[in-house]
């Protein structure tokens, strides 16, 4: 089963796609009203034009340091994932989305790393739980609020994760506990993005390290932007070990590569991805 994830609403409707996904909130903070027409995709916490508006609501490290693009260890900027107002709107959205498409994914929707949160109301709320292990009690934010997602979508439940599979990367860097996510979330999407696809083994371990763990349906998302044969190369590396293989933000190469591949099939060719590997 192959899909495409998409900004561009008419390309949702493409022959050659077994799924699409509009991307309705973006890490930028770009929003847009749901689409009936795909399933809805929301970067949850990861929102550059809320912190830039109002920097008081962004996590932040020990010493105080703000969770923003511009420093090396994030590529966006986070909102904190206890923040109130913030974290109901958001709700509203997924609700608005679930209404419109049924199933929604989710992206972003732990901390955004390890040395994350310390503002004064998650320190409060720490101190205030049941918890003595930080790292304990931030995952348990993270669960709490994909359950109040799952409570609002009333199809499938996705959740787009880092692409670490080593155990307990993810809930030490984000709070994603997977055992704890898993009863309430249908599909895992595990994105997989390289400019160019030059070597294509780390496809393979990563995506065969996450289908090892999940037992939930498995999705790879591969960028598409880039040579056609690079894209066949990474999606014969991937495709034993995912449920699905979704192309992002460019439609057009992605459905010119699943037309050659079937007729790359039909006359008998055959990929092999450890000729690209290095």
């Amino acid at each position: 089963m192959v899909g495409v994830v998409t900004r561009n609403e008419p390309e949702l409707s493409w022959s050659g796609f077994d799924r699409a996904f509009y991307e309705q909130k973006s890490a930028s903070g770009r929003a847009s009203e749901p689409t009936t027409d795909g399933v809805n995709t929301l970067a949850c916490f990861a929102d550059a034009a809320t912190v830039r508006e109002r920097p008081a609501l962004a996590a932040r490290t020990r010493d105080g340091k703000l969770a923003t693009g511009d420093r090396p260890d994030l590529d966006q900027s986070y909102v904190c994932p206890t923040n109130e107002s913030y974290r109901e709107g958001l709700l509203e959205m997924i609700a608005d989305a679930g209404r419109a498409s049924g199933d929604v994914r989710l992206d972003d929707i732990g901390f955004p790393g390890a040395e994350y949160c310390h503002c004064d109301r998650c320190t409060r709320r720490f101190s205030e739980s049941e918890f003595d292990d930080r790292l304990d009690w931030r995952a348990s934010v993270v669960t709490e609020f994909a359950a109040a997602a799952r409570e609002r979508v009333p199809g499938d439940l996705i959740v787009g994760l880092f692409p670490d599979p080593y155990p307990g990367h993810l809930y030490e860097r984000s709070g994603i506990d997977l055992e704890a996510l898993e009863p309430i979330v249908e599909e895992f999407v595990v994105p997989l993005y390289d400019p160019s696809y030059e070597t294509t083994y780390w496809l393979e371990a990563l995506a065969s390290g996450f289908a090892d763990r999940l037992d939930a349906r498995l999705s790879v998302e591969l960028y598409a932007n880039v040579e056609i044969d690079a894209l066949l190369a990474a999606t014969d590396a991937v495709e034993p070990h995912a449920d699905s293989v979704l192309y992002g933000y460019d439609a057009s190469t992605a459905r010119a590569a699943i037309r050659r591949r079937a007729a790359d099939a039909r006359d008998g060719a055959t990929h092999r991805p450890d000729e690209r590997s290095g």
